[in-house]
């Protein structure tokens, strides 16, 4: 639920902001930095920063595009920070262990589609988007990585709740978890940041990066936290992490099949959030079905709405096997089922091994049982599989 923040005085459309902030501090803040930007003559420099730990923006990450747009249209800049340092790391916010270390070449492999997809909302011209990465100065000497951890105690670090949770819990807290929000502090140095965005789990990193600017002797960014969406499996956050993710580039039968598979209580804030509005007065299915239809509409355009729409009637309600369906050769012997899956369609083994064991790849109609991760090439070739409720792949015998 948005906080109070009538000290706040916004033009149009920028006002919509207030209607879904959490939080906007200090108090009057932000109206103060805009009245003092158009005195000057400058654009305010939007911070978000984004960790590539996955290779999808989602309608997670929506909810803060869509409000920076706003800010885009009204003539200012988006700093959008891709973490390319710091997601070797991992963000430790709400985290109740700690994150595998990733290597550079994954986190390059994760952020190499990270604009396209940002920017499908955002404004991609040099005049309102700066795209950095915040390899750019975390790659620093030795010597400055000592003065800027000087400028927080472990004391400090230790009164976030997550912190505190685990310690108390006997779990494991890394010195890199500890550092981990100082280096992203340090992000709103090297860009000079007016305002940071984030979600309500990241107040304590967009404080400490105002105290971190005071340091090196910059004026504090105002801080703006926005609600965080629910996934789709209705309890927890949007993450790539817990599978309950809907990516932006995903194909528009995709974000249609899953946005229509999300619960009903979330009607109201997939509407509030990613669509600034209340759900239209209508039953709850066929309030799916223009939230999926706007959504896609929004993202791809609305011809791609609606090939998704008469998709999913065609594929969900009437179990109809699409026209266009993508093809695999299949070689002799014993397939792994997996593996085939996995190169075909995109997936990781480890979601299509989930989905056989939960009923959810049929060959030719015919359900596989859970574990049947291999099979003959005779009982594949010539048939089609499908994998969920709307990816299909036809299997042909190699020549």
């Amino acid at each position: 639920m948005a906080a109070d923040n009538r000290k706040e005085r916004l033009p149009a459309p920028l006002d919509t902001v207030l209607e879904d902030a959490v939080e906007i501090l200090p108090e009057g803040g932000l109206s103060s930095r805009l009245e003092q930007a158009a005195r000057e003559g400058r654009q305010l420099r939007l911070k978000l920063g984004i960790d590539p730990t996955a290779p999808v923006v989602h309608l997670g990450h929506a909810v803060l595009l869509r409000r920076l747009r706003a800010f885009q249209d009204a003539g200012h800049r988006v700093v959008l920070i891709i973490g390319d340092f710091t997601a070797r790391i991992g963000d430790p916010s709400g985290r109740s262990q700690l994150r595998p270390l990733l290597d550079a070449r994954t986190v390059a492999q994760n952020a190499a589609g990270y604009l396209e997809q940002a920017t499908l909302i955002l404004r991609d011209d040099p005049d309102h988007l700066e795209v950095r990465h915040n390899s750019e100065w975390l790659e620093m000497e030795a010597g400055e990585l000592l003065s800027l951890l000087r400028l927080a105690t472990v004391a400090q670090l230790l009164e976030r709740e997550d912190f505190a949770n685990r310690l108390a819990a006997g779990k494991p807290l890394s010195l890199l978890e500890l550092v981990y929000p100082l280096l992203q502090a340090y992000d709103s140095v090297a860009v000079r940041a007016d305002v940071e965005f984030g979600g309500t789990d990241q107040k304590f990193n967009l404080l400490l990066g105002r105290e971190i600017q005071r340091a090196y002797g910059q004026p504090e960014q105002v801080i703006v936290t926005l609600p965080i969406l629910t996934g789709t499996d209705g309890q927890r956050k949007m993450s790539k992490t817990f599978g309950n993710e809907i990516g932006l580039s995903e194909p528009p039968e995709e974000i249609y099949g899953k946005t229509m598979s999300i619960p009903d209580g979330l009607m109201e804030e997939y509407y509030r959030l990613l669509l600034g509005e209340d759900p239209p007065p209508l039953r709850p299915r066929d309030q799916k079905h223009e939230l999926a239809y706007r959504i896609v509409a929004w993202l791809h355009g609305s011809e791609a709405a609606e090939r998704a729409r008469e998709h999913f009637e065609r594929v969900v309600v009437r179990k109809e096997v699409p026209d266009e369906v993508p093809e695999a050769v299949v070689g002799a012997g014993t397939v792994n089922v997996p593996a085939l899956l996995s190169e075909a369609l995109g997936l990781s083994r480890s979601e299509v091994r989930r989905l056989i064991d939960q009923g959810g790849v049929a060959v030719d109609g015919r359900v596989l049982p859970p574990n049947c991760y291999e099979l003959p090439s005779r009982e594949l070739v010539d048939r089609t599989v499908r994998v969920g409720k709307r990816r299909f792949l036809r299997l042909r015998k190699a020549a």
